[in-house]
């Protein structure tokens, strides 16, 4: 009888523990996966208050940094958003074609997905300031979280360029970034001057905007001679042409 008791809790223990592994599984799965159909947002997102910012099936409400039509570089195939490096060489279109969208904003949750090529590089910019007789570049005035191939390209070589990071500014606390082509979900929070960066349901960066010690932080990069750098705390949200094929999905925001 005791034998029988004793096999009886073992089995129900592998049961359960089986059970909170698929759990777990189940969980973590859907933590890195924003919608079920990408351009789309379920009905807890919508009543959470967040809204899509690209639909999945057209560039609306995105313009090139500057201002002009992105289509002829960046296109929409099955809910991504891909810039096309094929379409630049061909057609001979010179520059970088970095993206902005068209609404700005303050305190915001950002949310979005990205995958990028072989030995590729990338970025999502925040608090831009389009003023291009001022600002030649998005980054001139923005932020960036860092999106790159860590295996292959230079950029990972140096401290504070690695996929996740706030680009020269801060090192991402742990690596979770997945190999080139495959998909990663990256967070931006911005909250009355407080900054948070997730990457793949992990807080990589946490850090306090507009303070002395980010003054002092500002001050120790490659950005130290750009006044406006890092200073708007209103401004546009932008995706970077790097040269590198990257795609982009299920971008979503909250304001706060």
């Amino acid at each position: 009888m005791a034998r029988i008791f004793i096999f009886s809790v073992i089995v129900a223990s592998l049961i359960s523990c089986h059970s909170n592994s698929e759990k777990e599984k189940t969980e973590m799965d859907t933590s890195v996966t924003t919608t079920v159909v990408p351009g789309s947002l379920t009905e807890t997102q919508v009543a959470e208050g967040w809204q899509l910012l690209f639909d999945g099936k057209t560039t609306r409400g995105w313009h090139k940094y500057g201002g002009g039509a992105i289509d002829s570089v960046w296109k929409v195939m099955e809910g991504v958003l891909m810039l096309d490096t094929a379409i630049k060489k061909e057609q001979q279109i010179k520059g970088d074609w970095d993206i902005v969208t068209d609404e700005e904003f303050e305190n915001f949750h950002l949310r979005l997905e990205w995958k990028i090529s072989k030995d590729g590089n990338s970025g999502i910019i925040f608090y831009i300031h389009e003023d291009k007789g001022r600002y030649n570049w998005p980054w001139e005035t923005g932020m960036e979280m860092q999106v790159l191939d860590n295996a292959g390209h230079p950029d990972a070589k140096i401290v504070k360029h690695r996929a996740g990071d706030l680009y020269d500014i801060i090192s991402c606390s742990k690596e979770t970034v997945k190999p080139y082509d495959e998909w990663n979900l990256a967070e931006v929070k911005c909250a009355a001057g407080k900054l948070d960066l997730y990457l793949n349901g992990e807080n990589v960066v946490s850090t306090t905007l507009w303070d002395e010690n980010w003054k002092k932080m500002v001050a120790a990069s490659k950005f130290r001679d750009m006044p406006g750098f890092g200073t708007y705390r209103k401004g546009r949200i932008g995706l970077q042409d790097h040269g590198n094929g990257v795609s982009y999905r299920n971008i979503m925001i909250k304001k706060l």
